[in-house]
C-alpha cells in the first residue's frame, strides 16, 4: 500500500456518487460529493474521501401502472471496481467489537492526479449477522441503525486514516451531521484540546429543512456507543433536551462552516445563530454532465474547455445552427430511450420540459398540474414533459407525489404527453438534463438549498424555468438565460402556478416555435451562466476560503 503521499484534506460524506456503476449514493448530496472529488482531482488537491460501502446501494425503483413505487435491492459486487485493502480494524459498538474492512477507488483527474475514495464495509465474516448489515443499505433502518452507520463513518473513517498513515490531516471536511462523530475521535487523539480539533475541521450543511438534520437520544447513544461517547460532552442540545444534534456537534467543533448557496447560507445562519456560517454555492463537474454532441462541438470550437471551463464563455463563436443541431441529437437520444420505456410516443419536434429530482413534497413536482384545464389549453400539442425521481422507501408523502404525477399524466392522455421514467440515477439524470429543451424547478422557497440539476441543464444549453431559490436566485437573468417563476417574497402555490402558466404561454412556447435565433441565443447565455456554477469554480473557492484558511 502506498503511504508515501501525505493527504492534507479528508472529505467525509455518507454518500458519494462517482458514477452509476458505483451505487453508493441516493441523490443530490452524493452526486455533489462525486463532483467535488472530481474537481479536486482536476486541480490536483491532496485530498482523499471517506464513505461507506453499501452492498445493496440505495434501491432500484419500479413504478407500476397505477404509479405505485416499489423497491428492490440488488446486491452490488464491489470487487471489479474497488480494491480491497489490507486494512481491517474493529470498533466497539453495542458492547462488542465490530470489524470494518476498507476498500479503495482511485478517481483520476484530468491531469492524472489521483483522489482515493475509501469505502468502509461491515459485511465481514468475523462479524455477527446484525453487524454485517450495518453498512448494507444507504439511509435505511431505524434511528439505532443510523447511529451505528454514522459511528462507522466518523469514528471508523478517522481510524482508517491513521491506519493508512494519513495522520496529519490539515482539514477534515464534514458534509452534514452524518460525519460529526469524527470530531470525538479527534478530541481523543489531541487529548481534549478543543482548539486543536477546531483548527482542523470544516463543516458544510446542505439542507435548510429541519428533518434533514439528525438528532439522537443520549440514552440510545450511550447504549450503542459505550466508550466512544465522552462523558464530558456538554452541547446545548444534550443539556437542554437530552438529545445530540449531529449538525450542532459538527459545527461546534469546526473552525469554519458554509451553506451551499447565498440564500441557503443566510437560512443556515438563522438556524444556527451561535456560529458563523458563510456560503459557497454548489457547482457541477462540467465535463461529466455534458452531453456527447456538445462535447464534440466544444472540442472543435473551444478545445481547452475540459481543463478550463472559462473557455465556454466563448460559446458565441459557435454558429447557432451547429448548437441547435447538437442539442437535437441529444434530445433524440433521450426521447428514443423514453419511448422504449413508455408508450406515449414523444415527438422530437415538440417542446420538451424536464423535471427530475428527489420526490420530496417541498419540491412541488405537482405544481404544473395545479390547473389541469389551463395546462391543457396552453400545452395541448405544444409541450411534452419528462418526470423522474425517487422517493425514500419510508416517505409515504413522496410516494404519493409520484402516484399523483402518474395518475394525472394518464388523465392528460390525448392532450399533453407526460411520462415518468423510473429508477432515476446518475446515468438517467445526465440523459434528461442534457436532452430536454427546458428545465423546470418549482420548490417552495427557501427550501431548496442549492439544486444542482438546473446547473447541469444550463451547461447543456437548456434554459431554466424555475423559482428563485437556491442557485437560481444567483444565476437567473430573466428572459435572457431562462425565466423566473413566482414572487420570491410571497411563495404561494396558486400564485406560482398561475405565473408558471403565463410564462409558458407568453414566452417559452412562442420563443421555442417562432424565434429559433432567440432560442439559440438563450442556449448560449445558459452555457455562459453555467460557467459560474461549475465544480471547478466551487473547489477553487473551498481551497481558498476554507482549506487553506486557518481561523
Amino acid at each position: 500500500m502506498n503511504k508515501s503521499k501525505q493527504m492534507e484534506i479528508a472529505y467525509f460524506s455518507a454518500e458519494i456518487g462517482v458514477s452509476s456503476s458505483l451505487p453508493t449514493y441516493s441523490g443530490g448530496l452524493g452526486v455533489l460529493a462525486g463532483d467535488h472529488i472530481k474537481a479536486a482531482g482536476d486541480i490536483g488537491l491532496k485530498m482523499c474521501a471517506i464513505t461507506l460501502l453499501y452492498r445493496e446501494g440505495y434501491y432500484k425503483q419500479r413504478i407500476d401502472e397505477d404509479g405505485i413505487q416499489s423497491e428492490t435491492y440488488p446486491r452490488f459486487d464491489p470487487h471489479p471496481l474497488l480494491e480491497k485493502l489490507d486494512v481491517k480494524f474493529t470498533l466497539r459498538l453495542r458492547s462488542r467489537d465490530v470489524w470494518v474492512q476498507a476498500y479503495r477507488f482511485n478517481y483520476v483527474g484530468h491531469g492524472g492526479q489521483i483522489i482515493p475514495i475509501y469505502f468502509l464495509d461491515t459485511d465481514v465474516e468475523e462479524n455477527y449477522d446484525d453487524d454485517r448489515i450495518i453498512s448494507l443499505r444507504l439511509y435505511s433502518g431505524d434511528k439505532d441503525h443510523r447511529i451505528l452507520q454514522e459511528a462507522i463513518l466518523g469514528f471508523g473513517g478517522t481510524k482508517l486514516l491513521d491506519e493508512l498513515g494519513h495522520n496529519d490531516i490539515k482539514t477534515y471536511h464534514m458534509n452534514e451531521g452524518h460525519c460529526s462523530f469524527l470530531v470525538l475521535n479527534l478530541l481523543e487523539k489531541y487529548n481534549g484540546n478543543l482548539n486543536e480539533v477546531k483548527s482542523r475541521c470544516h463543516f458544510t450543511t446542505h439542507t435548510p429543512v429541519p428533518a434533514g438534520h439528525d438528532h439522537f437520544a443520549e440514552t440510545r447513544l450511550k447504549k450503542l456507543l459505550r466508550g466512544l461517547l465522552p462523558e464530558t460532552l456538554e452541547l446545548p442540545s444534550l443539556v437542554q433536551n437530552g438529545r445530540l444534534h449531529m449538525t450542532e456537534l459538527g459545527l461546534y467543533y469546526s473552525r469554519s462552516a458554509n451553506g451551499v448557496s447565498q440564500l441557503h447560507g443566510n437560512v443556515a445562519q438563522e438556524q444556527f445563530p451561535w456560529t458563523n456560517i458563510g456560503f459557497i454555492t454548489n457547482g457541477v463537474h462540467h465535463s461529466y454532465w455534458m452531453g456527447s454532441p456538445f462535447k464534440r462541438v466544444f472540442d472543435e470550437f473551444l478545445p481547452d474547455w475540459r481543463s478550463n471551463p472559462d473557455a465556454l464563455l466563448g460559446v458565441d463563436i459557435i454558429p447557432n445552427e451547429v448548437l441547435l443541431e447538437a442539442h437535437q441529437v441529444r434530445k433524440n437520444y433521450l426521447l428514443g430511450y423514453a419511448n422504449s420505456q413508455v408508450t406515449k410516443a414523444l415527438d422530437g419536434n415538440t417542446l420538451t420540459i424536464g423535471f427530475a429530482r428527489r420526490a420530496a413534497t417541498y419540491k412541488r413536482a405537482q405544481l404544473l398540474f395545479h390547473d389541469m384545464e389551463r395546462l391543457t389549453s396552453i400545452g395541448s400539442g405544444k409541450i411534452q414533459v419528462v418526470f423522474s425521481g425517487k422517493a425514500h422507501p419510508n416517505d409515504a408523502e413522496g410516494k404519493e407525489l409520484i402516484r399523483q404525477i402518474v395518475t394525472k399524466s394518464k388523465s392528460m392522455f390525448g392532450k399533453v404527453k407526460i411520462i415518468f421514467l423510473e429508477n432515476y440515477n446518475m446515468w438517467l439524470g445526465r440523459m434528461i438534463t442534457s436532452g430536454v429543451d427546458v428545465w423546470l424547478n418549482t420548490p417552495l422557497r427557501p427550501n431548496e438549498a442549492s439544486g444542482t440539476s438546473g446547473m447541469k441543464a444550463t451547461l447543456n444549453g437548456v434554459p431554466n424555468l424555475s423559482v428563485l431559490d437556491g442557485w437560481w436566485a444567483e444565476g437567473c437573468r430573466d428572459n435572457i438565460n431562462g425565466w423566473a417563476v413566482g414572487d420570491p417574497e410571497s411563495p404561494d402555490d396558486e400564485g406560482d402556478a398561475n405565473h408558471l402558466y403565463s410564462i409558458l404561454e407568453e414566452k417559452v412556447i412562442p420563443t421555442f416555435y417562432n424565434d429559433r435565433e432567440k432560442w439559440a441565443t438563450m442556449m448560449k447565455e445558459s452555457i455562459k451562466t453555467g460557467v459560474d456554477f461549475t465544480a471547478h469554480r466551487m473547489i477553487l473557492e473551498y481551497n481558498k476560503n476554507y482549506y487553506q484558511k486557518k481561523s
